[in-house]
């Protein structure tokens, strides 16, 4: 069995004291390849330092909604100087963490990063992995008039109907803890309805703890607790819900 963390923060400070024992964890429980969010631009050297250093690791540049106050306009300039940069860096396979959060400040300024992210992973061919919060058919206004083909929604929470919209244009769900508790029940009852094939597994770590484990920091080793609650919900073996996601991601990256 192999899996696929398609969403997580390894190069974040609090792992700096026990990241390779973090990744050897995650190797144990059958998790191999990692995908590695850009948050800031500050933050986009470690970030590509630490993916580097990761075998199986990959990584993602953007500019994500929840930090829009250390954000700038400027930073796209610096985001194409990146992108650049990487030339065919075979690491480099998405742009993100971009979106909306209705619960942060500056919603115009949001929007203009929002959208000129989009139009360059539309450029450069890229997935865009989206970040959410009660902007999900927003998002999705947005991504129909000038976003990329491809790309996944990150911490899926919504209804059905919202599901099977960005399923049909194509793109993918993403899956981690909220699955794992019983009270979840619009999101459980979504992802039980919606298709297999369009879903890949996540933890977000070191945020979004599993179930059983709140108020701990959250780690690519708990998949495994995604995974069961994914085949428990899908009524199928966890080896094949793991095959499937973990072909749904490669795809998705283009590996």
């Amino acid at each position: 069995m192999q899996l696929f963390d398609s969403h997580c923060h390894l190069d974040f400070d609090v792992f700096d004291e026990d990241r390779g024992q973090v990744i050897e964890n995650a190797r144990a429980a059958a998790v191999e390849k990692f995908m590695l969010l850009g948050v800031c631009a500050s933050q986009w050297s470690k970030l590509v330092q630490v993916a580097d250093s990761i075998d199986g690791g990959y990584y993602a540049l953007g500019l994500h909604p929840y930090f829009i106050q250390q954000h700038h306009a400027e930073h796209i300039d610096e985001l194409i100087a990146q992108l650049e940069q990487c030339g065919p860096d075979l690491r480099l396979r998405a742009i993100g963490e971009i979106g909306l959060d209705a619960e942060c400040a500056d919603m115009d300024l949001q929007l203009v990063l929002l959208r000129e992210q989009l139009r360059l992973a539309k450029d450069a061919r890229l997935p865009v992995i989206l970040h959410h919060r009660k902007t999900l058919d927003k998002l999705l206004k947005l991504v129909r008039e000038s976003g990329p083909e491809c790309g996944v929604i990150h911490a899926f929470s919504g209804s059905y109907e919202q599901g099977r919209a960005w399923v049909d244009h194509g793109y993918y769900l993403g899956i981690g803890g909220t699955i794992t508790y019983p009270r979840a029940n619009k999101t459980r009852d979504a992802i039980k309805r919606l298709p297999l094939n369009a879903m890949v597994l996540e933890t977000d770590s070191p945020d979004m703890p599993m179930c059983g484990y709140q108020g701990q920091r959250n780690e690519p080793a708990r998949l495994v607790d995604a995974l069961a609650a994914l085949a428990e919900l899908k009524q199928c073996e966890q080896a094949e819900v793991a095959s499937i996601t973990y072909t749904n991601t490669k795809r998705l990256f283009s590996l």
